[in-house]
């Protein structure tokens, strides 16, 4: 199991969000107040004025800070790439599912872990 399927086992239909290719899903200073989960789709973050950006999969999970730092706002611009369907988790679930199923913290830092990697490949000197 990874992180996603954590959340999509404690979804409800209204936690699906559409959008469109272009459509933002939010943008940098925003307060944040949940984190997704992509079903389908690519999302590109981009921060510092699109200096930094990376591409978002279906499976992949972002936006987790919002739910672990008080008065969150965001960082970076998300925007849809390509039509992306998103599973929304609020704070509530987040804090039941790291509660009722520890693995789920695992499986949201391995996902963060991974990302954090990828990004620092992209940025090595050569």
């Amino acid at each position: 199991m990874n992180a996603l399927d954590t959340m999509r086992a404690l979804a409800s239909q209204g936690e699906v969000l559409n959008f469109a290719p272009g459509d933002f899903i939010f943008r940098t200073g925003e307060m944040g107040d949940c984190m997704f989960g992509v079903l389908d789709g690519t999302v590109e973050l981009n921060w510092n004025d699109g200096l930094g950006h990376e591409q978002i999969q279906s499976g992949d999970v972002f936006g987790a800070g919002a739910l672990v730092t008080p008065e969150h706002r965001r960082f970076g611009n998300a925007r849809a790439l390509t039509p992306c369907k998103l599973l929304v988790m609020n704070r509530e679930k987040f804090l039941f599912a790291v509660q009722e199923s520890p693995m789920f913290a695992i499986e949201l830092l391995s996902a963060i872990d991974q990302r954090l990697r990828k990004l620092k490949d992209c940025t090595r000197m050569v």
